[in-house]
């Protein structure tokens, strides 16, 4: 929520999900490219919950890769994968002095002792790649693949140092050739192999997947992961990991830059397979993963579920997205559901609510389910001002519940942010 994120690699270190995504930026004064991607830098974040999330910081520079052009702004979509305990982290960028398009493009590798880094970019870039992308896949039996598109994808084993092709580039044709195709993300489940990827079909990115039973195929297609976004982004990228045996899809949209879409924000839901080993296609949410603590400022701007009219999610400032957005109630019975909160097993005495309303109103919170009764009752005063209103609960809660957040009269009603009390 600091920074634009996209092309977000999900991995598993030592019991946490890493995420490696790029990092757009807008075009500093007299570089980069106008109207188009600029990315100078990697950071890395890391979360055991997949809810609270730490930045590592930066971990790797255009200015500090040897054999690139140090003001490109082309370092694109990474990758990271560990093996003999080093971590490695691929990346695109320019060679210097290169031509445009992407044959002006190879693929480096950047060496650390653990994943949050410092990591140590090689002094040349990969022998034998041309182009953008990277993705690492390490196989039951150790031996690891990359795989990268430029136009097309290209796939070739690797050496056990990770920094050099053991085999000839394969052109994956099978894979459908019809309109754009790039960041190939391949994974395993029940011995089968799946190649996943970004594919313009008909006029944006949508996520594809193909299945082989070996790492390097032939693949035969199988279908469609998400559809083209909603919000008309041109792009997406992703990954696909399994934490505690739930597996997600890691993506990207334009939720902090709704205007520009070379300024993306990584998202996350949950990925699920049918009894033929299928993936089930993902419905993207603003929702999410993860599950919330009922002590920290819930954000339920990011509703899993709304009321077919009269709620809405905006910006609380459309000139500062950083800062997030609000739920604006409008109508009467309006509502909007916020799921997975984690009430604990000590009882929560009070609920705050940050809101505020012109005309003022009450909103009424209530439980799901078999607990589907009403937690409270928050008058929000009559006024243009932000203000925090806390009132008891009614009855005691405990356990992850599912929240929802009624209108119950008024109009014109919003609300930042919930928190429960102990």
């Amino acid at each position: 929520m600091d920074q634009f994120t996209a092309d977000p690699t999900a991995r598993v270190f030592n019991g946490k999900v890493y995420v490696f995504p790029s990092h757009d930026i807008v075009q500093p004064d007299g570089e980069g490219r106008a109207e188009w991607f600029n990315m100078a830098d990697y950071h890395v974040f890391s979360s055991e919950n997949l809810t609270d999330w730490t930045d590592h910081g930066k971990i790797l520079d255009q200015k500090d890769v040897p054999w690139a052009d140090s003001k490109a702004y082309s370092m694109w979509a990474p990758d990271a994968i560990s093996k003999n305990g080093k971590f490695y982290l691929y990346f695109p960028t320019r060679l210097k002095e290169a031509g445009d398009g992407e044959k002006g493009f190879s693929i480096g590798v950047a060496v650390a002792n653990r994943p949050e880094g410092p990591y140590k970019p090689q002094p040349n870039h990969i022998e034998g790649v041309e182009g953008i992308d990277p993705n690492v896949f390490i196989d039951k039996d150790g031996q690891a693949y990359l795989y990268w598109s430029r136009g097309k994808i290209y796939g070739a084993k690797l050496k056990d140092n990770m920094l050099e092709l053991d085999s000839k580039a394969k052109t994956f044709n099978e894979i459908p050739q019809k309109g754009h195709i790039e960041g190939p993300f391949v994974f395993e489940r029940n011995s089968t192999y799946y190649m996943t990827y970004p594919h313009v079909a008909n006029n944006t990115e949508r996520l594809e997947y193909s299945i082989a039973d070996n790492p390097m195929g032939p693949f035969t297609h199988q279908g469609v992961i998400m559809d083209e976004s909603a919000s008309g982004t041109w792009t997406n990228h992703h990954s696909v990991v399994n934490y505690d045996d739930q597996w997600y899809l890691f993506y990207h949209d334009n939720d902090l830059s709704p205007d520009f879409d070379k300024n993306r924000s990584i998202r996350a839901d949950s990925l699920f397979f049918v009894e033929n080993g299928n993936i089930k296609k993902v419905i993207p949410t603003k929702r999410g993963v993860g599950i919330t603590s009922s002590t920290s400022e819930i954000q339920i701007d990011r509703y899993s579920e709304k009321g077919n009219y009269g709620a809405e999610a905006v910006f609380l400032d459309r000139l500062d997205p950083f800062q997030g957005w609000k739920v604006v109630l409008n109508k009467p019975d309006a509502w909007i559901r916020y799921n997975r909160i984690d009430f604990g097993s000590k009882k929560s005495k009070n609920v705050k609510i940050r809101a505020r309303s012109l005309t003022g109103g009450t909103v009424a919170l209530k439980l799901t389910g078999e607990n589907a009764k009403k937690l409270a009752e928050i008058n929000i005063q009559k006024g243009g001002n932000w203000d925090v209103f806390s009132v008891p609960i009614k009855f005691d809660i405990t356990a992850v519940q599912d929240l929802i957040v009624q209108l119950q009269s008024g109009e014109g009603v919003e609300v930042d942010w919930i928190q429960f009390d102990k």
